[in-house]
């Protein structure tokens, strides 16, 4: 690993990407009203057996009202839409899950691109998102995309339809093949502000929205013993092995083969979505494909312009007359 090229690039980088709040020493930066608002809606949270692991769940709203789902990408984790959800819930009932191996959701041996399926239905009926007689829309950001990919294909008739925001899926001759290998075990930090100075996007990116940085770090992070004994620390939460033990049908075919009505969303500034990415995936998916472009964006769309993506999400809402 010491002569991975990515860790050379990563150096290279600005404080400000590699280490974005290592300058708050682990106080919270300031935040919006709207933020503070958000998050003071908490959410019903439980956990939902699915094929022997126990996975995350976070609802919101009135059980009745359209169904939305949201899943997270990798590494992230539920909560990564509580300052989200809120803002969607008056008008639908929202409910987000942490996959398993990520978030509070428990670790498996394997993971496949339908087990990930069988979560996304099983939150789907625990959150009762379906109540309104209609099926649910389903949103999924980065990783979180791909089993909403093989969902669309395999099962196009349990989805009303589907946001892939910032998926990516390049030509086949440059896929993405996910992180490099990792140890068995994460890192464990000595005490909250050293992990918090520790976090950063993936991949690496700036962030002006570090209010929104900060929590996703916190809710990221859970207690842990010290390695040499002497006590307790902080430690990620998603399984650092889990690319390892993954495995997934490709996804171009998948692109290829979703029948339910579709949307590409992507920020403008992704370098995950750059011009040959686009076309490829522009090529591959149904010609009624809706596309919606987030100005001033990069990968994390919901972090770099949460308000301006919840205006997207509910023209794209009111475009399918739900």
């Amino acid at each position: 690993m010491a002569d991975d090229p990515r860790i050379a690039q990563l150096a290279a980088m600005p404080e400000s990407v590699r280490a974005p709040l290592a300058a708050f020493a682990g106080a919270k930066p300031p935040a919006p009203t709207w933020f503070d608002a958000a998050l003071a809606d908490r959410p019903e949270r439980r956990m939902i057996l699915v094929e022997g692991a126990n996975i995350e769940l976070l609802t919101w709203g009135e059980i009745g009202k359209p169904g939305l789902l949201l899943l997270h990408g990798n590494g992230a984790h539920a909560d990564w839409w509580s300052f989200i959800a809120p803002m969607l819930a008056k008008d639908y009932r929202v409910a987000a899950m942490s996959w398993s191996g990520m978030g509070g959701s428990d670790w498996r041996q394997t993971y496949t691109g339908a087990m990930f399926a069988q979560e996304i239905f099983a939150a789907m009926a625990a959150a009762e998102l379906e109540a309104d007689g209609q099926k649910p829309i389903v949103i999924g950001h980065s990783f979180g995309g791909f089993p909403l990919m093989y969902c669309a294909a395999r099962h196009p008739e349990r989805l009303r339809a589907a946001i892939l925001l910032d998926s990516s899926v390049q030509p086949p001759d440059k896929r993405w093949k996910g992180p490099p290998p990792r140890g068995p075990a994460n890192r464990v930090y000595a005490s909250l502000e050293e992990a918090l100075g520790r976090f950063r996007l993936a991949p690496p990116q700036g962030c002006e929205n570090l209010y929104i940085a900060d929590y996703i770090a916190r809710t990221s992070l859970k207690p842990a013993p010290l390695e040499d004994g002497s006590g307790q620390g902080w430690t990620w939460k998603f399984d650092p092995q889990m690319w390892g033990k993954f495995a997934m049908e490709d996804l171009g075919g998948l692109l290829k083969d979703m029948t339910c009505p579709v949307a590409l969303m992507w920020g403008e500034r992704s370098g995950l979505m750059g011009e040959e990415t686009l076309a490829y995936m522009l090529s591959q998916v149904p010609p009624a494909t809706r596309l919606v472009a987030i100005p001033d964006a990069d990968h994390h769309v919901m972090i770099d312009q949460p308000l301006a993506f919840i205006g997207a999400v509910r023209g794209l809402l009111a475009a399918w007359e739900i």
